[in-house]
């Protein structure tokens, strides 16, 4: 690898290298280390000038860089120490990002941080767009306000991506204030505005959205939505084209760093037809028959023809100690699966993040098809790269049974090499199906990692019940939020993290704590406690009946087995209270 010093910035390396390098281009060969998971650390040698010097992380900043399955890096600099005005060095090297100020709004959270300024500044020009997009963030939620006794806003939120974008908007100027059951007020830049709430259209893991209609002050009626963006695109109006590409290629940017997102939009409503809607919503609500069924068709009758604004990403930290305690797990040789709403592509960098999936794998299998059968060419492809053949039969299809599965057992351990699985939700509800579920399986428990995305808390269950139903193994299935209830409930162990999510997991678990980084302690350290006291207690408890039994079974042979007593009931009680 080549580097070179040009330009004119003048770099001393004297405090580390001990050589100087003034207003000149030069150029060495930085030898790298090999490639390892060590990203907190590095370690090369600089040659320059039939010299070589040490390079560490002290002295090299890395610029940039390709990650994943490359050896290449570029933009790196070499560090020469602090720059002092009388070395006629330049000072004005380029700072980081500094986040933006606040302080001009009373009513801004303080521990909000945000780094671009051009969303600022088109709030300031009066951007309309901006304007319908921090609207909306405003509108379209479920939280409610309180004022503490210091006369601060405080949210009460039900999920921890609401209340950020909600704090948002609040910090951008339209501020969320209260709300009633027929209205909704909101500080627009210091102006309060009042919006009388027409319809609530809930979120359900279904329908993987929510809107909101209102009627503003000057009598124009308005559906706000937001929701997951595989959904949401479907009901665009098809003017909305070229945006919808930009905004695709940022959903995927965002995914591409773990981050949550949501794409938004909006609908201009005339007031006739609200009125026509509103008055068969009301009808569907009054139904006894199929009502769930009627009001879901109608919302999807008025979510349609919609006008992107654009979308949002949320970073979803992962707690302490989540990383080593995978490692752990696995080290045990306890097998963990990922099941998450997100998007694939945030599924996959949790993963890395997580060291779930890593570079070193052999293979990294996804499916993604559209149909039954091409979910089953997919996992019959990717079970030929595992096995080196074809082992399913010649027509594709597979009695399920249980003895085959159990049979299968014993060709996991037949498996070298390290591979996962990726799979979607939509390809997961044909994979589900009874003549592909055994393909899925056979083909997940022989992968290192399973990572299952954009899936629901229904489909969340089923996986579970099918290692459960077919695998001799005991399944623990732990989560934070309300969608993951049904999870927990169908495992042999359900655990409930009590967080930002609420309490519902946890009301529905065997066993609750805070942080995921304690399940170690549960499994590894009481859980084998428990094991060596059930294996005590087990002996014990047959030794003490089969010597209390056996004492009455040899006095038969002396009563002729008649219904005298060997024992009085005294003798009795001493015999269990004292052995």
């Amino acid at each position: 690898m080549g580097i070179g010093f040009a330009g004119d910035i003048k770099f001393k390396l004297l405090q580390f290298l001990r050589i100087k390098i003034i207003g000149q281009e030069e150029k060495g060969i930085v030898v790298c280390e090999a490639p390892n998971n060590k990203l907190d650390k590095f370690v090369g040698v600089l040659s320059w000038k039939d010299s070589k010097h040490t390079l560490n992380n002290e002295n090299v900043i890395l610029r940039g860089c390709i990650l994943r399955n490359t050896s290449w890096c570029f933009g790196m600099v070499i560090f020469a120490g602090e720059v002092h005005e009388d070395m006629g060095q330049k000072t004005d090297i380029p700072k980081k990002n500094e986040p933006m100020d606040f302080s001009v709004n009373l009513q801004a959270d303080r521990t909000f941080q945000f780094f671009d300024h051009r969303l600022m500044e088109s709030v300031k020009l009066g951007d309309s767009k901006v304007y319908e997009f921090l609207r909306l963030l405003a509108l379209c939620h479920t939280v409610m306000s309180e004022e503490n006794s210091a006369g601060q806003l405080i949210y009460q939120v039900q999920s921890p991506d609401e209340g950020a974008l909600v704090t948002a908007a609040r910090n951008f100027g339209f501020i969320f204030k209260s709300r009633t059951p027929d209205t909704i007020t909101v500080e627009e830049l210091g102006t309060p505005v009042t919006y009388q709430l027409l319809a609530f259209l809930d979120f359900n893991n279904i329908r993987k959205r929510m809107s909101v209609i209102v009627r503003n002050p000057e009598g124009q009626i308005k559906l706000y939505s937001k929701g997951a963006d595989t959904i949401l695109f479907e009901k665009l109006h098809p003017s909305n084209e070229d945006l919808l590409t930009v905004t695709t290629d940022h959903l995927s940017e965002f995914a591409g760093e773990g981050l949550r997102t949501l794409a938004i939009a909006y609908r201009d409503l005339d007031d006739k037809y609200f009125k026509e809607w509103h008055k068969m919503l009301e009808d569907a609500n009054t139904l006894k028959d199929e009502r769930d069924e009627r009001i879901a068709g109608l919302y999807e009758e008025i979510e349609r023809d919609l006008m992107l604004l654009g979308a949002t990403a949320v970073e979803d930290k992962l707690q302490e100690g989540v990383t080593e305690t995978i490692a752990s797990l696995s080290l045990a040789n306890i097998k963990i699966w990922v099941l998450t709403g997100d998007k694939q592509e945030t599924a996959i960098n949790i993963g890395y993040a997580c060291n779930m999936l890593t570079d070193d794998m052999n293979d990294v299998f996804i499916v993604a098809g559209n149909t039954a059968v091409e979910v089953r060419e997919e996992l019959r492809k990717a079970k030929e790269n595992l096995f080196g053949q074809n082992r399913s039969s010649s027509n594709g299809h597979v009695v399920f049974e249980k003895q085959q599965l159990e049979l299968d057992s014993v060709v996991e351990e037949t498996i070298t090499g390290d591979y996962a699985l990726i799979i979607n939700g939509h390809s997961l509800a044909h994979a589900l199906e009874s003549d592909v579920k055994n393909d899925l399986l056979e083909l997940a428990c022989m992968c290192k990692t399973v990572v299952c995305c954009r899936v629901t808390p229904l489909q969340k269950a089923q996986v579970v019940e099918l290692v459960r139903n077919y695998r001799n193994a005991v399944t623990l299935a732990i989560g934070d939020g309300a969608n993951d209830v049904s999870m927990i409930k169908s495992a042999h162990i359900g655990v409930g993290i009590s967080g930002q999510e609420g309490l519902q997991a946890v009301l529905a678990s065997d066993y609750s704590f805070a942080q995921f980084r304690y399940l170690q302690r549960l499994l590894l350290v009481h859980g084998r406690w428990s094991y060596f006291r059930m294996c005590k207690f087990l002996g014990y408890f047959f030794y003490k009946n089969f010597a209390f039994t056996l004492v009455h079974f040899w006095f038969g042979f002396f009563c002729g087995f008649s219904a005298q007593v060997g024992k009085k009931k005294k003798k009795k009680k001493c015999f269990s209270f004292f052995y």
